[in-house]
């Protein structure tokens, strides 16, 4: 298939199915006029990368990913291979890192927002708020 059709059976641009190649998260086969031509299993292997895309992976953690995939295609889609647990692990401790982060950044803005509500009661109520005098 070529790669415009690849793109319409996966929803990739042709511009990141092109990104992937050059990745070496995808092969494709050289026609003579130098086209792209890409067998059926590439659309389940661009939704895969898609996949790892919207977990956050980078391409080199992805080509882990597919690499460990490749070297024991026997294992079916949920299970995995000890390289593959190692990238989710670091992944999932970054994610807990900015989740907490995040909470902290909430809290803190939730304080704020809490705060100059309070301040703006205070005007509308005649009361001059703290500091302003």
């Amino acid at each position: 298939m070529k790669i415009s059709q690849l793109s319409r059976a996966t929803g990739a641009s042709p511009r990141s199915i092109r990104h992937y190649e050059k990745k070496k998260l995808l092969t494709a086969n050289r026609l003579e006029n130098d086209y792209r031509e890409f067998d059926e299993s590439a659309v389940e292997r661009v939704k895969a990368i898609q996949i790892y895309l919207r977990l956050g992976l980078s391409t080199e953690e992805i080509e882990q990913v597919l690499n460990c995939k490749d070297d024991y295609p026997e294992y079916e889609a949920d299970e995995y291979c000890d390289e593959m647990l190692a990238v989710y692990e670091e992944k999932l401790n970054e994610i807990n890192k900015q989740m907490s982060t995040l909470a902290t950044v909430q809290q803190r803005l939730e304080k704020q927002i809490r705060q100059m509500k309070a301040r703006g009661t205070a005007t509308t109520a005649g009361v001059e708020p703290p500091g302003t005098l």
